[in-house]
């Protein structure tokens, strides 16, 4: 997922967009899908998140559902919890008819795709950055953006030592799978350290002094446009409390 996420947010539409605009846009959403009420305030902003992602940000449909599947699934089975009483009679619907599942799911699902609208349209080192001109210590930063590598350096060393299993027949059958999986799992972490300690020795010998530079291709801010944010945020607002 975090591939797909760098992926999309490296090569999308909104690439070169401020991170202020992005931002603004993404977290002002999400305030409105805890703030206004489930029905029908969260689903407008789940509606109004899948809109921008997908006809203005203009992320592949596929790949946009697959960043959406694993927190959907995680909220449809909390939901099946309030959507089921458990008594001396067995099992049977909830005495609300299935409303307290149903806010929960539509909040939920509004807020994690305003969430994922953000990370899908904004690189990590520009979110960092602009966190950076809010004040961020630079120690956080840097342990963020190390952080962010150390991913990658995981995922590169599971996929070379998966090759070098392939290559020797190692998931043929499936007792060799669980083997070879256990063997995997056994060598990621100590190949992953030794990767992560020779980048540090590489910053080092480089002069590293605690701060790592990062460059951004986004233009700055627009009034312009953060105020059309704002703008349709409030219609969605005054929308969701009317209908309500």
């Amino acid at each position: 997922m975090s591939l797909a996420i760098d992926r999309l947010s490296q090569a999308g539409r909104w690439r070169r967009r401020a991170v202020a605009e992005k931002s603004v846009l993404a977290l002002g959403l999400l305030a409105l899908s805890l703030m206004l009420p489930p029905w029908p305030g969260a689903a407008l902003v789940l509606a109004a998140a899948w809109s921008l992602a997908l006809a203005f940000a203009r992320i592949p449909w596929r790949d946009w559902l697959g960043l959406n599947a694993a927190p959907l699934g995680f909220v449809l089975t909390g939901a099946v919890t309030l959507l089921v009483d458990l008594g001396p009679g067995g099992a049977h619907l909830a005495a609300d008819g299935g409303a307290r599942a149903l806010a929960l799911v539509l909040r939920a699902a509004a807020a994690s795709s305003c969430l994922l609208l953000l990370a899908a349209t904004t690189p990590t080192p520009d979110l960092v950055q602009g966190m950076r001109r809010l004040g961020l210590p630079a120690e956080i930063a840097e342990i963020m953006l190390l952080t962010w590598r150390f991913l990658f350096l995981l995922l590169e060393a599971a996929s070379a030592i998966r090759h070098a299993q392939e290559a020797r027949l190692g998931w043929f059958g499936p007792r060799r799978q669980v083997r070879s999986l256990g063997l995997l799992i056994a060598r990621l972490l100590p190949r992953a350290m030794d990767s992560a300690r020779r980048l540090e020795v590489g910053l080092a010998a480089r002069g590293f002094d605690g701060a790592l530079p990062m460059l951004s291709t986004a233009r700055p801010a627009s009034r312009r446009d953060l105020a059309l944010v704002l703008g349709g945020q409030t219609v969605l607002a005054g929308v969701s409390l009317w209908l309500s």
